[in-house]
């Protein structure tokens, strides 16, 4: 049903004669499986991108899995790899990222890795930063310590160790959020700082595998913006065409072209490359 919803939103948009669509049925299908999304208050969009991936995935997952059965795939890999883990949202969205864990004891390093759709950026400046540096905030080494530690299987006891993250498989489409909420006990607050984010060759190199260095320059696609506090705003995006490759704001019913200086907002919250 939610592909479905979707599917019918993309033909509105793409082959409707309308100036605008309102993404009625399909939020109607959402709100159905996510009741959070159906008060009226103001929502996260990170969280709402979060559940219309997961739900697409699972959706189309289990259309592809249908599709191979009927292939009669006999591979028990090939069946296990396409049929439980892929969809066009994976083949599109997920990376891949790879952690080495050191024991400061005994030197030595496991890895380990999980699966991402968003990246969650802390941002290192209450004033003004670029996306570099919440880039490099973020995979910057650290050390476990005290209640932290990990268990080496070396030593065979607790160590205080260090983690450095790096990209071990880079999205096709890869999505940065902002991480401009923050949480700290009772205190609440949206960060306002203004972050200088590139349009173009946005290089993840720095951040990568070796093996991945050829691949990892991306050009934006698409921001989403927020405007206002913390429990009070108004959401926004802007998405280049992919065609004319030009910029267009997306206000609720107000659809303009704007120009590429434009594109650059301290309001950024989600950028898509």
């Amino acid at each position: 049903e939610s592909a479905a919803a979707f599917g019918c939103l993309m033909s509105e948009m793409w082959h409707g004669g309308l100036d605008c669509v309102s993404p009625e049925g399909f939020h109607a299908v959402l709100r159905k499986r996510y009741p959070t999304f159906s008060e009226r208050t103001q929502q996260d969009a990170q969280e709402f991108l979060i559940c219309v991936l997961n739900e697409l995935h699972e959706a189309l997952e289990n259309v592809r899995a249908q599709l191979c059965k009927r292939k009669r795939i006999t591979s028990a890999k090939e069946s296990r790899e396409s049929i439980s883990e892929t969809s066009i949202i994976t083949e599109l969205f997920e990376g891949k990222l790879s952690y080495d864990v050191t024991c400061l004891e005994c030197k030595t390093t496991t890895a380990r890795s999980e699966s991402f759709t968003v990246l969650s950026l802390p941002i290192p400046s209450k004033r003004a930063c670029s996306l570099q540096d919440c880039l490099e905030h973020f995979f910057q080494q650290d050390t476990l310590t005290s209640s932290n530690q990990i268990h080496c299987v070396s030593c065979g006891t607790k160590q205080d160790a260090t983690v450095k993250a790096s990209i071990s498989k880079a999205p096709q489409i890869i999505i940065l959020h902002l991480k401009r909420f923050e949480c700290r006990g009772k205190r609440q607050r949206k960060l306002l700082t203004d972050i200088h984010y590139p349009l173009t060759d946005l290089d993840l190199s720095p951040y990568s595998s070796r093996h991945l260095y050829n691949h990892t320059e991306y050009s934006l696609c698409a921001v989403v913006n927020h405007s206002g506090l913390l429990n009070c705003g108004h959401y926004t995006a802007f998405c280049k065409h992919n065609i004319t490759k030009n910029w267009y704001s997306f206000d609720d019913e107000e659809i303009t072209e704007i120009p590429n200086s434009s594109v650059q907002t301290r309001t950024a919250y989600l950028l898509f490359y």
